[in-house]
């Protein structure tokens, strides 16, 4: 019984996961097809930040934009105080 060795496209998506932290630009250049399938494993390893979000949000990648409508994720904004009001106080 042999295994057969993962491919480049699976190693390059899982280390994609595991270094999610150091990503910070665009992955719209990405084909929708590498966007799902690394979409779904972050879902998976339970990745899914809203940092993370608005990365695959940012990509405006069609099939993307309807998986994340059709589970109902949604992004919670997180309401910014002001320190001061005005100078008078």
């Amino acid at each position: 019984m042999s295994n057969n060795p993962p491919s480049l496209l699976s190693l390059a998506i899982d280390a994609t996961l595991i270094n999610f932290h150091n990503i910070s630009h665009d992955l719209s250049f990405l084909p929708e097809h590498i966007l799902i399938d690394l979409f779904l494993r972050t879902l998976k390893a339970g990745k899914l930040t809203p940092r993370i979000l608005k990365l695959f949000v940012a990509t405006e990648k069609e099939e993307i934009l309807s998986m994340i409508q059709a589970l109902n994720i949604q992004l919670v904004l997180t309401p910014v105080l002001p320190t001061r009001c005005s100078e008078k106080f």
